[in-house]
């Protein structure tokens, strides 16, 4: 697989690249922004390690203060640290460019109480003006594709012809483990051939028609199966979908499944084999597709997850009021 240098950003340069999306030219031309999209749009999964100047147990990744804006220190850190508590992120993360930037679109709706604020409360505090908050909204309001390209029906198209005429004279047909549990759904629910996205019926198709089929379990986004998918990263032989994430929780449910029927990657199955263990050995899908995802995050707090005011800072902030004049 292809190995991609990863670039080093402030999260508050996410928020100005999306910006730069706005064709208005609202705000001044930065080149350093304008590479960070060309970057991205080239290498969509290009790896960025977000940094921030936090200190304290997150003083390892400190970056400095090179690329602060001229509105004050105070400001630019908070205004990182709000963005990360948006996205979910601990300072110093590592993550591809595509799930990165999903998530800046899903969950900063507004840059308002980011890094635009309501009131001024002093010169320190003046933030980014509201044009950079309208310059957001209009890029955002491109959508993730006038970042992240999408594959071409017409590309889909030939690799859906490509790979099932390669299917049909394969000795062993490439599988990844966990869509062959993808391809019962599939059939329980009444997909036939031809689909569009994957050729998951056109190989049920061809087993339940022809005997001797075989199955080679193999690793990831294999073309054999996958070469149609919009969510297929040819160049890393990767799944992105769920928003640049799918990859990794098919991993887990391939190696689950290999578990369950006592396989490797690398094996070759009769295929009818296969399906028959499969199905005896796996009753149902839950054990093996949930995912509980580990709470709390690096945002968790006893006060941050808090639903209503709290009842003490009520009292207490009333009898000092009292207290204070």
């Amino acid at each position: 697989m292809t190995k991609i240098p990863a670039m080093t950003l402030r999260p508050y340069q996410l928020i100005y690249a999306v910006c730069a999306l706005d064709e208005q030219g609202t705000l001044p031309a930065n080149p350093a922004i304008r590479s960070l999209l060309d970057s991205v749009r080239k290498e969509p999964d290009l790896p960025i390690t977000l940094q921030c100047n936090v200190g304290e147990v997150f003083s390892y990744q400190d970056p400095g203060t090179k690329e602060d804006t001229p509105e004050g220190s105070e400001f630019n850190v908070r205004r990182d640290l709000e963005i990360l508590h948006k996205l979910n992120l601990a300072p110093g993360c590592t993550l591809p460019a595509r799930i990165i930037f999903n998530r800046l679109f899903d969950f900063i709706e507004t840059l308002d109480g980011i890094c635009v604020y309501n009131t001024t409360t002093s010169d320190a505090w003046r933030g980014n003006t509201r044009a950079v908050a309208d310059a957001y909204a209009r890029g955002r309001a491109k959508g993730i594709s006038a970042l992240l390209p999408v594959r071409s029906e017409p590309d889909m198209k030939q690799s859906k012809t490509e790979s099932i005429a390669a299917m049909h004279k394969a000795d062993a047909i490439d599988v990844r483990p966990h869509i062959l549990v993808c391809s019962v759904c599939q059939y329980g629910n009444g997909t036939r051939p031809p689909f569009a996205e994957d050729n998951l019926p056109e190989l049920l198709a061809l087993i339940l028609e022809k005997p001797g089929v075989r199955i080679r379990l193999a690793p990831h986004a294999d073309w054999m199966m996958c070469a149609p998918c919009p969510y297929r990263e040819s160049s890393l032989n990767a799944c992105v979908n769920n928003k640049g994430t799918g990859g990794l929780p098919n991993q887990l449910r391939d190696l689950r499944v290999l578990q369950i029927l006592g396989q490797r990657f690398g094996d070759v199955v009769d295929a009818r084999e296969l399906y028959r263990r499969l199905l005896e050995r796996i009753p149902g899908t839950l054990a093996l597709c949930r995912l509980e995802p580990a709470r709390p995050s690096v945002w968790w707090s006893g006060c941050g997850s808090a639903t209503a005011d709290s009842p003490a800072y009520s009292r207490g902030r009333e009898q000092l009021m009292a207290r204070l004049g």
